[in-house]
């Protein structure tokens, strides 16, 4: 363990075997796991646990309280996993005593300079927030998932797992599992065929939810029709993963591009 002799460190803060910069600050009831790296001026606040392997870069803010009018104050938590990443000026809040109370962000995920994670998210493994991304407060976001440079995700939305959401994309509704979205509202864009093949996905498979995704999205039905059709002729896990999705949706699932579909290639 290294810590430089310039590093602010208060008390009731546990650390193991990490490596922390000059001019760090670590304050509050931190857990900071062994082979952590947190570089110069970055900052970690709060109930935030840190998992190993995680690198923090300068500037960086970890564990700060809700951006929300209704929090009461009082100390709610950040939990984060092994092997992230966050880069300059990224920053993760806290909980707020008016969702769970809690944040939570994975394994393996990649956090670029200025991306945002607020209050009483869920983020999975292996994504990506690319620059200046940021999601609102009470967001989900499934395993693999992609957020392009200055988009940003509405409160409450769910992006679903490998989905793909566009740089500058705005999304006021649910982004599907393996989807393509884009654009100010964000619309969708087809499947996203390329995370897809990248992720190990079966050909037949990905055949498979390129016709669900077409009858689902580009068929015209209304959605629930769309729905039961897809499951009468689809057996593949991943076609249930989409329909289950839609079926749990509250605030609506944003709708394809020009009323149909086409396929990433």
């Amino acid at each position: 363990m290294a810590i430089h002799p310039t590093a602010i460190i208060e008390d009731g803060a546990e650390i193991g075997d990490a490596d922390i910069g000059p001019f760090a600050v670590i304050e509050g009831t931190v857990h900071i796991h062994d082979n952590v790296t947190i570089h110069a001026h970055a900052v970690v606040r709060g109930h935030t646990e840190i998992g190993s392997g995680t690198e923090l870069h300068p500037y960086s803010v970890i564990g700060g309280p809700p951006q929300d009018r209704k929090h009461d104050g009082s100390p709610l938590g950040l939990q984060i996993g092994e092997d992230n990443v966050f880069r300059e000026f990224s920053s993760a809040h806290a909980g707020s005593s008016s969702g769970r109370g809690l944040t939570v962000i994975g394994d393996r995920n990649y956090f670029m300079a200025s991306s945002h994670v607020a209050h009483d998210c869920l983020v999975g493994n292996d994504c990506m927030f690319a620059n200046s991304a940021a999601i609102a407060g009470h967001v989900e976001v499934g395993d693999g998932a992609v957020l392009g440079g200055l988009s940003a995700v509405h409160q409450n939305c769910r992006i679903g797992r490998l989905a793909m959401v566009g740089g500058g994309a705005m999304c006021a509704q649910d982004v599907p599992p393996f989807s393509l979205a884009q654009g100010d509202r964000a619309r969708l864009f087809g499947l996203n065929v390329i995370g897809l093949r990248r992720a190990g996905f079966d050909p037949d498979v990905i055949t498979e939810l390129k016709t669900a995704w077409r009858t689902l999205f580009g068929s015209g039905l209304p959605l629930r029709a769309a729905m039961v059709r897809v499951i009468e002729e689809h057996g593949a896990a991943e076609v249930r993963e989409i329909v289950d999705f839609l079926n749990y949706s509250q605030r609506g699932v944003i709708r394809a591009a020009g009323g149909g579909a086409r396929d990433s290639r």
